[in-house]
């Protein structure tokens, strides 16, 4: 029988913004750290050991070939494209699920989500493997180094155009989103710079058959003097890629990158209308940090503002249904090759992540899932994870693969009464105390009153099942 452990509503705070839900691995380091000393050891991910996801590596082989290897095994039919991309999807969700590294985790979701290239992309998505390792390596280091190598990577370049994009037909798209999107932000350019950052980036190509090979090609790229915004560049060389690469660390410093950057951290993870004070607290920390990620999070989280606002942030369905599969940590087990792998949870759990609304790098936009509030608060979305809730509960879908905890596991010695009985599994699942109306909600759904005094008999599957639906269907999983 597990000891539940109550967190302080600090400690609790910094695992709802910074981790896709509370584990009792997670809850024990905090309980022992606090929150500002977790928080910055997670900010050094190569130094926690994270065993239980670096094994997942091997459940989904298909992502370790390279993107002529994958398009080779498409078009011999031996695994298609959408198969591979299906097992990034799942292999994204269950190292979110498993891993130790939770704050480089949710870094990678934030930048990914910025720098947004969709994960069935038809044009791109033998590259999306390789995209996603390119911002796990960035993801806590400068943001100027990961603008540059994303906006060269083959996988942006196939999505957004800029692949057969040359001096005589420059493609504007990504031109123009990574002005729009990627840094300064509306109403800092003009349609004259939008062309002229299409010119820059002309040269960086992708043999689309057979070898998929990206490479520089100086006769597609455009030459001549260059002005974007305040950026100028004479832009002779043949080889662009030193321009470029300039014209790129130019946008990440700018003062209009750094105040959009730092307003888009903290409206994930403080509130939806962060106060001016706070971004300019963490624009000045990004700006003085030469794009360094770490110093401008600390400073987030220094400020006083980041403990005012607790519980203001919607849970995405997404992060519902992480939170929800750590909360209850079922065991995992690899699934199955082939067709009979296909119920196991780890394959399954990508068709429940999207009935409920959200699956990886789905969004099929350039600008990513929305950051706010209101697009996931809807009565529709609070039913299907409910929904979802009920499911997972009572371990219908899915149900191979994995094994649930007995309902005997939420349950303190008892006797006890009915009110410490929700108390005690609300703190194995959020640590903390159940409040005075969640309370009051599984004594509805039980049929037991809150003082009453309960044994074993009075407790079956059924009913703590409800009591586990009051939880999390409460305010405290909905939100973070």
């Amino acid at each position: 029988m597990p000891t539940p452990i109550a967190l302080s509503a600090r400690d609790r705070h910094f695992a709802a913004r910074f981790t896709y839900g509370l584990n009792r691995k997670t809850a024990k380091q905090l309980d022992k750290l606090g929150g500002p000393e977790w928080f910055e050891k997670q900010l050094k991910p190569g130094k926690v050991k994270d065993k239980p996801a670096s094994t997942m590596a091997s459940w989904f082989p298909s992502l370790g070939y390279t993107p002529s290897q994958l398009f080779a095994r498409d078009r011999a039919g031996t695994v298609r494209g959408w198969e591979v991309m299906q097992d990034l999807g799942r292999w994204t969700m269950m190292r979110r699920i498993h891993s130790n590294r939770q704050v480089h985790e949710v870094m990678v979701e934030f930048w990914s989500n910025l720098l947004h290239v969709p994960i069935e992309t038809d044009n791109a998505w033998m590259f999306r493997v390789s995209y996603d390792q390119m911002i796990r390596k960035y993801a806590l280091k400068r943001f100027d180094k990961m603008l540059i190598a994303a906006t060269t990577h083959g996988a942006m370049g196939m999505f957004l155009n800029n692949a057969s994009s040359t001096k005589f037909a420059p493609n504007e798209n990504l031109g123009r989103e990574v002005l729009e999107l990627h840094s300064v932000g509306i109403g800092h350019y003009t349609e004259t710079d939008v062309l002229n950052s299409s010119r820059i980036l002309t040269g960086y190509r992708v043999d689309t058959w057979p070898t998929l090979y990206q490479r520089y090609e100086t006769e597609d790229h455009y030459t001549g003097r260059i002005r974007v915004m305040d950026f100028v560049a004479s832009n002779t060389s043949a080889d662009g890629r030193a321009a470029t690469e300039a014209y790129l660390r130019y946008l990440a410093h700018h003062p209009a990158t750094a105040k959009r950057i730092a307003r888009r951290l903290c409206v994930r993870f403080v509130n939806d209308d962060p106060s001016p004070d706070l971004v300019r607290a963490v624009a000045r920390a990004y700006t003085r940090n030469n794009t360094s990620i770490k110093p401008t999070l600390r400073a987030m989280v220094e400020h006083p503002q980041f403990a005012k606002h607790k519980l203001d942030k919607v849970r995405t369905p997404m992060e519902d249904s992480m939170s929800t599969v750590r909360a209850l940590s079922p065991k995992i087990k690899r699934p199955r090759s082939g067709g009979a792998g296909d119920s196991d949870f780890a394959n399954a759990f990508l068709w429940v992540a999207r009935i409920a609304g959200q699956a990886p790098y789905d969004w099929p936009g350039p600008d990513g899932y929305p950051e706010t509030n209101p697009p996931w608060s809807s009565a529709g979305r609070v039913l299907d994870s409910m929904s979802f809730h009920r499911g997972l509960v009572a371990g219908w879908w899915p149900s191979e693969g994995v094994a649930y905890r007995e309902h005997t596991y939420w349950l303190p010695a008892l006797p006890a009464t009915f009110n410490d009985v929700v108390n005690h599994a609300s703190k194995l699942l959020h640590g903390r105390k159940a409040r005075k109306r969640v309370r009051k909600a599984a004594s509805i759904r039980t049929g037991i009153a809150g003082d009453r005094r309960v044994t074993i008999d009075d407790l079956s599957e059924v009913r703590v099942m409800q009591i586990l639906l009051s939880l999390l269907d409460s305010p405290t999983q909905l939100k973070r």
